[in-house]
């Protein structure tokens, strides 16, 4: 099996690692486990002045990552630390960003109980036929013989049709409502873009009132409807950012999964071999592709709501906290030859950290997983046969930018070849629903 290599560049100091870590310099986007790994040895919480300015804690060790991610003294409140959530996003419409994300209990807790009615395993599981019906007919449109960017064709736009049928988005707006959330995406985290930003996520905000309002004079079975008949009566603010995080959030790590996943099986043909001889593997194939080269390289905002102390180091009150999923889930210490993707390993839902952990577990995971099963049973049984156009360039189309919240590529350029139907390829079983 194929093993990244996890020695930091040759002669590369403490120093230089955590300069390149922090200024998110482009040998360290490529390929970021080196680096991670030398951390895990050498700084396990490490202290970094990213390019916003504001001292960050950086926990890389996987017994620390979890019990992190649910430590009480690691707050998610924007407003309780608002202009340090200012610094690293903007102040662009903070009523969009006012969500379940972002807040401590106990507004979390009832936020997320109105949320969960569009994740519960039966929900979940009647959409599998649609979803199905989604990727086939996205590769129907793939199909000609031509090279495709997997990522622009297929990747983004199934997890974005899968979130338009589950909110009642018409068929006939779901285009344009693709494009200001990748305005969004890529105009985000840089200032010369602001009037963009503002622009689409005001056309989004705007778009999104209109929809809740159709949706309570006329209500259905979709999500939105049950929302809004939610016994915890979320008002207009909250209903709004909470279409917002459901929809932002939940399509570009589905959208970076895929094309993570598909790369790493496509470097590694005997894992790639693996599944097309055994498509039952795929659920277990989807948890390590999650923990080997996950899409959510780092968790959202969190600060120190007051002084705390991780290994020896301190971490003083206001200080944001980052917890690098991708070097926990890579650690040796919990997880056995951490650096080979293995589509054979059991045992990891439910270990790995790609979905978070404690109150803030990813509240889409059983979605997430669906569509990932689907994605990549739909590939092998239509086209078994595909490849990469070109391996090197593909290894390099990691995302650049100091920002390492996603980790995923910008391109993904496949030969898919003859489309072939194989029937018994057709179902495998949904894994964590």
């Amino acid at each position: 099996m194929a093993q990244d290599k996890t020695a930091p560049a040759g002669g590369d100091t403490l120093d230089e690692i955590v300069a390149a870590v922090a200024g998110g310099a482009p040998g360290y986007r490529t390929c970021p486990h080196p680096a991670y790994a030398a951390l895990r040895e050498q700084a396990p919480v490490c202290r970094l002045t990213p390019p916003h300015g504001i001292d960050t804690y950086l926990i890389t060790r996987y017994d620390d990552a979890r019990d992190a991610l649910s430590d009480p003294r690691f707050s998610k409140d924007m407003h309780g630390a608002l202009d340090t959530y200012h610094a690293v996003y903007g102040s662009v419409f903070d009523a969009l960003d006012d969500n379940v994300l972002f807040a401590d209990p106990p507004r979390h807790t009832r936020l997320r109980r109105s949320l969960r009615t569009a994740f519960t395993p039966r929900r979940v599981e009647e959409m599998r036929a649609g979803i199905t019906e989604i990727a086939e007919r996205l590769l129907d449109e793939c199909e000609g013989g031509e090279p495709v960017d997997l990522m622009s064709q297929f990747a983004f736009p199934l997890p974005i049709a899968v979130l338009c049928e589950l909110i009642g988005i018409p068929d006939g707006e779901r285009a344009e409502i693709t494009e200001q959330f990748s305005i969004v995406a890529r105009s985000r985290f840089d200032p010369r873009l602001k009037a963009e930003l503002l622009a689409a996520e005001e056309w989004l905000r705007d778009r999104f009132t209109r929809l809740i309002s159709h949706t309570r004079e006329h209500p259905s079975d979709c999500f939105l409807s049950d929302l809004i008949r939610a016994e915890e009566g979320l008002d207009e603010t909250e209903l709004l950012s909470s279409l917002w995080v459901v929809f932002f959030a939940g399509h570009k790590t589905t959208a970076f999964q895929i094309g993570n996943t598909v790369l790493n099986l496509l470097l590694r043909p005997d894992q790639l071999e693996r599944l097309r001889a055994d498509p039952l593997l795929i659920p277990q194939a989807v948890e390590e592709s999650v923990r080997f080269e996950g899409s959510v390289e780092t968790s959202t905002f969190r600060y120190a709501a007051e002084d705390a102390e991780i290994r020896g180091t301190r971490i003083p009150k206001g200080s944001l906290v980052q917890i690098a999923i991708s070097s926990a889930n890579r650690d040796p210490e919990k997880f056995d030859r951490p650096d080979v993707m293995d589509v054979t390993r059991e045992g990891l839902q439910g270990a790995h950290l790609g979905f978070g952990h404690g109150t803030h577990y990813c509240l889409g995971a059983p979605l997430a997983r669906l569509e990932l099963e689907v994605a990549l049973s739909a590939l092998l049984r239509r086209f078994p046969g595909m490849a990469l156009c070109d391996a090197e360039e593909s290894k390099a189309a990691w995302l650049k930018g100091p920002m390492a919240a996603f980790r995923g590529l910008q391109h993904l350029r496949l030969v898919l070849g003859p489309s072939r139907i194989v029937r018994e390829f057709a179902s495998v079983p949904t894994a964590g629903t």
